[in-house]
Order: C-alpha cells, then structure tokens, then sequence
C-alpha cells in the first residue's frame, strides 16, 4: 500500500484487508449514539469504515506520527473526524471529552504498547462504556484468559473485574504491511455492572500484581510480603494452596479482604 512508512519505532503494521476492516468497525455496532476514539488510525484504513457507521462528529482519532496525520488529513472524505495529534498514552481523556458522558476506544493498536494503552483504558472505566480493536494474539488471548488457563495474568484480572471480555476472532500476520511475525487477535471489552468491587480496590490491585509476580509459588506464599512479619493465611485457607491463574475476579476480591483483615488485626 502506497502512502506513509511504517516506521518501527511505533511498532506501525498498517492492516490492508478491507473485509478485516469492516469486520473491526462492526464491533461498536451496538454503541451508535456513543463518541469513539480510535487509537492509531494510521492512514485510515480502520477509519473510514468507522465513519460509514457513525456521524464524523461523534469520531475522534489519535495519533502521534505527522506522517500519518497529514495523509490523513488529505485523504479522509468530508466530513473529517476530529484529528488528534500526540501520545494516546499521555492524553487526559477527560479533558478530550468534557462532563461525564460516556464514549468507547477501538484501534488497531500498536504492538509495542498494546497492555499500556488497556491500562489506561482501565483508568477511565467510569467512561469507557466498550472498547474493542485488535493486536497481537498472546495479548488478546491473555486479556480474555478465565481462571485455570495459563495465558491469565494481571491484566486478564484486572480487565475482567469490570469488564466482560470476549475474544472475536484471529487475524492472519499475512495482511499488514509490513508483516508482523505474529497473528494478531480481535477483541470487544464492554462494561459490566459492577460499581464497587467490595474490597479495597487499590490493595486488590496490589493482592493481583503481587501474586502473579510470584505466579510459580501458591498464594499463601506470594502474599506473604504483604502480610506483617509472622502473619499469614490460615492453613486451612482454601485459596491459601492455589495459584494465581486459578483464582477468578471473585476469589482475588475474598482474597484481598482477607489480606486487609489481617494487616488491620
């Protein structure tokens, strides 16, 4: 495909099947009267299937190569989306949509700092209603990874705390310029109904990131470090002699209650 360079730096793969395209539009289907952000339009190849679905008002995207915006801003049909220039990352989504309506993400993220760009999304959970897009497989898979499989780890549980994560479908490495040397796999995040864990949320992201940064010891080893000197789980703890890919977003909020009754004893 003629136009920007990938540059490998920003981990660019620019997707050149159209059908994939449409396919990744279709998943805010559901979302017609929300705004969307698209992360990383690239030279639009995603774009302009996103606005054959909803009013070019309603679309916003950023991007942080001016290669990319120029091209972008020459080649998108009018009406344009709101084109903004810079790191996704760095960005306060807040102030890019003002109040506290909601609106949802998509993207073809780039490789290099897919798992940064859902963390972020995790920080504005109160406004994220959806937020779909594809990247590398292994990634994918592990964000919608369930308790007992090995690809689960901090984000899947994380993620999965607030919202319903579902793996669409993969993506052949052979439809990018340049090829990856990865498949690349399509999710769809939407947020559940969940407005209070029922623990504290800032200690059950430490009880996650804690044990799975252990994740070949059992918990009542890895959550140790946590615990004052001398204290830990009962033995007769049922989740004590589990591993942390086993545990489900219910086990780890049980868990970390448990954690705080013990600091506070």
């Amino acid at each position: 495909m003629a136009g920007v360079k990938p540059k490998k730096a920003l981990g660019q793969h620019f997707l050149t099947d159209l059908g994939v395209a449409q396919r990744i539009a279709a998943t805010l289907d559901a979302y017609p009267d929300y705004p969307l952000l698209e992360v990383g339009p690239g030279m639009g190849v995603l774009t302009q299937f996103l606005l054959e679905r909803h009013p070019a008002d309603m679309v916003s995207v950023a991007e942080i190569d001016t290669e990319s915006i120029d091209w972008l801003k020459t080649h998108l049909p009018e009406p344009q989306p709101r084109i903004i220039e810079g790191d996704f990352l760095q960005m306060n989504l807040n102030e890019l949509y003002p109040g506290d309506g909601k609106f949802c993400v998509i993207g073809n993220y780039p490789y290099n700092i897919s798992s940064q760009i859902f963390f972020k999304v995790l920080d504005y959970k109160d406004r994220v209603v959806c937020c779909s897009g594809m990247l590398q497989r292994e990634v994918a898979e592990r964000l919608a990874a369930g308790p007992g499989t090995k690809a689960r780890g901090i984000l899947s549980v994380l993620l999965q705390a607030w919202y319903d994560v579902e793996y669409l479908f993969t993506v052949s490495e052979h439809v990018f310029n340049p090829p990856p040397k990865v498949k690349s796999g399509v999710i769809r995040m939407v947020r559940n109904s969940v407005t209070d864990l029922g623990c504290d949320e800032a200690l059950f992201k430490t009880v996650v990131k804690t044990t799975f940064g252990q994740r070949r010891k059992t918990i009542r080893n890895s959550v140790r470090a946590l615990l004052p000197p001398g204290t830990n789980l009962p033995d007769d703890c049922p989740l004590g002699q589990k591993r942390p890919e086993q545990l489900s977003v219910a086990q780890f909020i049980e868990l970390t209650n448990s954690v705080e009754t013990l600091r506070k004893a």
